[in-house]
């Protein structure tokens, strides 16, 4: 990647507290004391502004442990940095509990939502407002779940609900094993299941991360990506840049999207041209045997 090349980078800050509950999540209901709030809203900031100094294209996804979009400092981060010129997308992982009036201040040709809905923490009419809110204001996003059992009657409802273009993606619940009749219930609902549904055998194959995507946390420590320990170099004092070049993932496997979208073999970017990071495909007849999102 030279200086000019456009950079993906996924951040993520202290933040460690989420106003839901889930099960499934080691994050849930969490509180962060005050000096760790302060702590991540100044190394919020000091990111937004690394990313505003920059000269070459940047895209940005937030991956924080919790729930991002409650806090003020993380909507202004979204629209501040949409409304960059080199700034190719800004989106955010959320469980979409937060008000949706801010976007109104936002460039939505770069702001960009990734939802999760949790059948547990909120009722369901309430979210699909929350979706149907995104809609008419024409934000671009994708929706999701996780694939308990518990969560497949929501997720039909929720597919037969959504306007059709909108991408319904379900994760494999970790640790999870499926027979091919319920992979086949979960793959109806999403066409691409099947990329969540197993972990991928990735040692040794060719990934971007580490020369066009990295991951950078609070200190602005800069890794290949979220799941291998070993540093690159710091984003504020440039040293992470020598290290940027294609390499294998060193891994034995993956298991989460944010991480194998970027395996090379796969070819996920060319599933999800346009949308890498807010992981929004293109459109369906590039979805392997599919007409439609909808399965229908």
């Amino acid at each position: 990647m030279t200086a000019a090349g456009h950079l993906s980078i996924l951040y993520r800050g202290p933040l460690s507290s989420c106003d839901y509950d889930c099960a499934y999540c080691p994050f849930a209901k969490r509180r962060d004391d005050p000096d760790r709030l302060r702590a991540d809203r100044a190394a919020l900031k000091r990111f937004t502004t690394w990313v505003a100094e920059q000269d070459h294209p940047i895209s940005v996804l937030f991956t924080p442990w919790g729930e991002g979009l409650v806090r003020s400092w993380y909507r202004d981060a979204m629209i501040a940095l949409s409304r960059l010129g080199h700034v190719r997308t800004v989106a955010i992982q959320t469980n979409l509990s937060c008000r949706t009036g801010w976007l109104a201040e936002a460039d939505l040709g770069s702001l960009a939502l990734w939802c999760t809905y949790h059948p547990s923490q909120v009722a369901y009419d309430r979210f699909l407002a929350k979706c149907r809110d995104l809609d008419r204001i024409g934000v671009r996003h994708s929706v999701g779940i996780v694939g308990h059992p518990d969560h497949l009657g929501p997720a039909r409802r929720l597919r037969a609900d959504l306007p059709e273009p909108t991408y319904l993606w379900v994760n494999a619940e970790e640790g999870r094993r499926y027979t091919d009749a319920e992979a086949a219930e979960w793959t109806a609902i999403d066409p691409l299941f099947g990329y969540s549904r197993r972990p991928h055998l990735s040692a040794g194959l060719p990934c971007r991360t580490g020369d066009t995507v990295i991951s950078v946390n609070g200190d602005g420590t800069v890794r290949r990506c979220h799941f291998i320990p070993t540093e690159l170099g710091n984003l504020y004092d440039g040293s992470f840049r020598q290290a940027l070049r294609p390499r294998p993932c060193p891994a034995a496997a993956c298991d989460c999207h944010i991480g194998y979208v970027h395996l090379e073999p796969l070819g996920l970017y060319d599933v999800f041209a346009g949308g890498i990071l807010e992981r929004v495909p293109a459109p369906p007849a590039a979805l392997p045997g599919q007409v439609s999102f909808s399965g229908r």
